[in-house]
């Protein structure tokens, strides 16, 4: 099982943070626009898609409002892992809070896809709630989710194996 983790500083305050991070419904848009494009919810599961197209259907699994946490675990859409469970923090610390990711995963091939979409995804997050636009260029919507990118990967490879072609 992959063991992922992305955990940053936030220059705002705590409640102000989780207000954001603990919201199932909207949350994903609020706290990461651009990088996420569309969420909807039905129930305990929300469809949340990113700029690059790729789509997710996560599960919603707990919130503890005293421990600032929430968890969820993607069960459907464009990836479907034999396991998921994830887990957002929100940890008050002197000058703002502290944002902490985890994640366990099976299968291990989908951690280094996972863990580079959760790292661009944290950029974003960051300059989002600590108020600062992504101006640059750099933005989100400029770049290929490596999550979507290796989900082709295997498509690709799985179509050509299947034909007898070797994968390039």
């Amino acid at each position: 099982m992959a063991h992922l983790r992305t955990e940053f500083s936030i220059a705002a305050p705590p409640a102000d943070v989780w207000d954001v991070i603990r919201d199932f419904a909207s949350g994903p848009l609020r706290m990461a626009p651009g990088f996420v494009v569309g969420c909807e919810v039905d129930g305990e599961i929300r469809v949340v898609t990113f700029a690059d197209g790729t789509v997710v259907h996560e599960r919603f699994l707990s919130l503890d409002d005293d421990e600032r946490r929430v968890g969820y675990a993607v069960v459907g859409g464009d990836v479907r892992p034999e396991h998921d469970s994830a887990e957002m923090r929100v940890v008050p610390e002197e000058g703002g809070c502290r944002f902490v990711w985890t994640r366990e995963l099976r299968p291990d091939d989908l951690g280094p896809a996972f863990q580079a979409s959760m790292d661009r995804g944290a950029e974003v997050i960051k300059r989002t709630l600590e108020g600062r636009s992504g101006d640059d260029g750099s933005g989100p919507a400029g770049h290929l989710c490596a999550l979507s990118y290796f989900l082709w990967a295997r498509r690709k490879a799985s179509t050509t194996a299947g034909r007898g072609q070797a994968a390039t």
